[in-house]
C-alpha cells in the first residue's frame, strides 16, 4: 500500500534533521558557556561604599551624651549580630508559612496548544499477515488543538508527612528565638562592661597628656643637670629611669584607653571613628542580688535559652520519628479533574473525571522495628544531654553568684585604694619642692592616683559584667517579651522597667520572672 507521505520529501527531511539538531546544539552550547568574571575595581568600590552606607543607614543620630540605658537600647536596636538573629527568626517564620501551605491539596491548572505539519495518520495491519493492511491510513486528531485542565489531588500520606514537617518547622522557629535571646543576653553583658571602661577612659584620657608633658619636662631638666654635672651620675640615671618607666606606663594606659570607645561603638553599631560623649550615672551604684540560691536554680532551669532550645530539639526529634512512621503507611490518592480539548473529532470536548488509588510498599513494614529503636535511642540521648546541660546550668549559677561576690569585694578594695592614692597625691603636692626628687614624687603620685582611678572604673565595669553574667545565667531578658515600640525611647523605658523588675526579684520579692 502506498504511503500518504511522499518518500523523497520524507527522506530528505530525515536526512537533514540530525544535521539541524547538531548545529542547533553547537550554537546553544557556545552561547551558554560560563567563564569566571571577577569584580572590577569600580564594582568593588561600589560594593564597599554601599556596605558602609547600609551598616549605619538605620542609625538614630547621637544628639547628646549617651547614658547606660541608651547604650543598651542602641545595642538591642542596631547591633549587627542582633539584627542577623532577628532576620534568621523572620526567615524561619517564612519557612513555617511555606510548610503550612504544603498541608493543602494540590490544585493544578494547565493549558496547551499543539500543532503538526501533517495529520496524525496511522494504519492497522493484520496480526497473521503484517504485509496486509485492514483499512487505508486514517486520522482522528486535528493538526491544531487547544487543551485545558484543572485538576485537584490530595495524597493523605503526603498530608501526614507534611503535618509533622510543619510541626518540626514551628519548633525550629522557637529554637531560633532562643538563640536570639542568648545573643541579646550576652550582648547586654558586654555593653555593661564596655560602657564603664569607656567612661573611665573618657574621664582619665585628658589627664594623661599633662602628666606626660610634666614627665618629659622633668626628664629634660635632668638631662641638663647631667650635662652640667650638678648631681651624682648614678642618682641622675636612676631618676631618669624612673621617669621613663612612668612614661612607658602612661603610654600603655593611653593606648588601652584609645581602644575602649571603639569597642563600645562597635556594640552599639556606631561608626568606630565617630566621636561621642558618655553620661554615666553619678557615683558607683553597686548592683545587689540577694535572691535565694534555690530560687536562682529554679529560675535558671525554667528560663535558660539553652535548656529551652534543647527541649524544642527533643520535640523535633519526636516529630521526625512520627514523620518516618507516617511514611510507612499506605498512600491514598484522591483526584478530581475538569478537562477541555478542542479536537473536532471528539464527541465531547469537555469532561470530568475522578479517581482513587491506594499504594503501599509492603517491605516498609519490616523497617518498623528499626525506626522505633532509633527513636527510643534518640530520645534517651536527648534526655541525657538535657540533664547534662541542666547540671552545667546549675554549676554556672553558683559560679556566677560567687564571681559577683568576688568582684564586689575587689571593687571595695580598689575604692579604698583610690581614696588613699588621691590623699597621697594631695599631700605630695602640698609638700612638693623645686628639686628633682620633689618633681619625681609629684609625678609618681599623680600617675598612681590616675591609674588607681582607672582601675576603679575597670573594676566597676567587671562588677557590672559579673552582674550581667549572673542575669544571663538565670535567663533573665533585658527587655520584656512585649514592647510597645522598638524606637530608642521606648526601648530605654522598657530596659529601665525590666531592670527594676530584676531588682525586685533580686531582693526576693515579686512574682517569678
Amino acid at each position: 500500500m502506498n504511503s500518504p507521505f511522499p518518500a523523497a520529501r520524507t527522506g530528505t527531511w530525515l536526512r537533514r534533521t540530525p544535521l539541524m539538531l547538531a548545529l542547533s546544539t553547537v550554537v546553544l552550547l557556545s552561547g551558554c558557556a560560563i567563564h569566571p568574571k571577577p569584580f572590577t575595581d569600580a564594582e568593588r568600590a561600589h560594593m564597599a561604599a554601599t556596605e558602609r552606607t547600609e551598616m549605619f543607614s538605620q542609625q538614630d543620630p547621637v544628639n547628646g551624651p549617651i547614658t547606660l540605658d541608651e547604650a543598651l537600647a542602641r545595642a538591642i536596636r542596631f547591633n549587627l549580630d542582633q539584627r542577623q538573629k532577628m532576620m534568621e527568626e523572620a526567615l524561619a517564620q517564612r519557612q513555617l508559612d511555606l510548610s503550612n501551605f504544603d498541608l493543602l491539596p494540590k490544585l493544578t491548572a494547565a493549558a496547551g496548544y499543539t500543532a503538526r505539519n501533517h495529520e496524525l495518520a496511522s494504519r492497522s495491519v493484520l496480526l497473521n499477515n503484517p504485509s496486509e493492511t485492514t483499512v487505508p491510513p486514517s486520522y482522528s486528531t486535528d493538526k491544531d488543538m487547544h487543551t485545558a485542565d484543572l485538576s485537584f489531588s490530595w495524597n493523605l500520606l503526603d498530608f501526614g508527612v507534611s503535618y509533622y514537617e510543619a510541626k518540626e518547622q514551628a519548633d525550629r522557629v522557637l529554637v531560633v528565638q532562643q538563640r536570639r535571646r542568648k545573643v541579646v543576653q550576652l550582648l547586654m553583658q558586654q555593653v555593661r562592661e564596655a560602657y564603664w571602661e569607656a567612661a573611665g577612659a573618657e574621664r582619665i584620657h585628658d589627664r594623661i597628656g599633662p602628666l606626660l608633658d610634666a614627665a618629659q619636662s622633668a626628664l629634660d631638666d635632668s638631662k641638663r643637670e647631667q650635662q652640667a654635672q650638678l648631681a651624682s651620675p648614678l642618682d641622675t640615671l636612676n631618676y631618669q629611669h624612673e621617669l621613663l618607666d612612668l612614661m612607658r606606663q602612661l603610654e600603655l594606659v593611653r593606648d588601652q584607653l584609645e581602644e575602649a570607645k571603639p569597642r563600645l561603638a562597635s556594640l552599639m553599631n556606631l561608626d568606630p571613628g565617630k566621636e561621642f560623649k558618655l553620661a554615666p550615672p553619678a557615683g558607683f551604684d553597686e548592683p545587689q542580688f540577694d535572691m535565694p540560691i534555690a530560687q536562682m536554680e529554679t529560675t535558671a532551669l525554667e528560663r535558660r535559652p539553652e535548656l529551652l532550645e534543647a527541649g524544642y530539639n527533643e520535640r523535633i526529634g519526636v516529630n521526625e520519628t512520627h514523620e518516618a512512621m507516617a511514611k510507612l503507611l499506605p498512600g491514598i490518592q484522591v483526584e478530581l479533574g475538569e478537562h477541555y480539548d478542542s479536537n473536532s473529532f471528539l464527541a465531547f470536548h469537555t469532561w470530568r473525571d475522578a479517581g482513587l488509588s491506594v499504594s503501599w510498599n509492603l517491605l516498609n513494614v519490616l523497617n518498623v522495628k528499626n525506626i522505633r529503636g532509633e527513636a527510643k535511642a534518640q530520645l534517651d540521648v536527648a534526655r541525657v544531654q538535657r540533664e547534662a546541660l541542666a547540671m552545667a546550668v546549675l554549676t554556672q549559677v553558683h559560679v556566677a553568684r560567687t564571681d559577683l561576690a568576688a568582684k564586689r569585694r575587689q571593687f571595695e578594695l580598689l575604692k579604698q585604694m583610690n581614696e588613699v592614692d588621691q590623699q597621697i597625691l594631695e599631700h605630695t603636692r602640698n609638700a612638693a619642692n623645686a628639686n628633682a626628687v620633689g618633681k619625681l614624687n609629684e609625678i609618681r603620685a599623680a600617675a598612681g592616683a590616675m591609674m588607681a582611678e582607672l582601675r576603679l572604673y575597670q573594676s566597676y565595669g567587671e562588677l557590672e559584667s559579673a552582674y550581667g553574667q549572673l542575669l544571663a545565667t538565670l535567663g533573665l531578658d533585658p527587655v520584656p517579651d512585649a514592647v510597645k515600640s522598638h524606637d530608642l525611647a521606648a526601648l530605654e523605658q522598657a530596659i529601665d522597667q525590666e531592670q527594676k523588675h530584676w531588682d525586685t526579684l533580686a531582693q526576693g520579692g515579686g512574682n517569678k520572672p
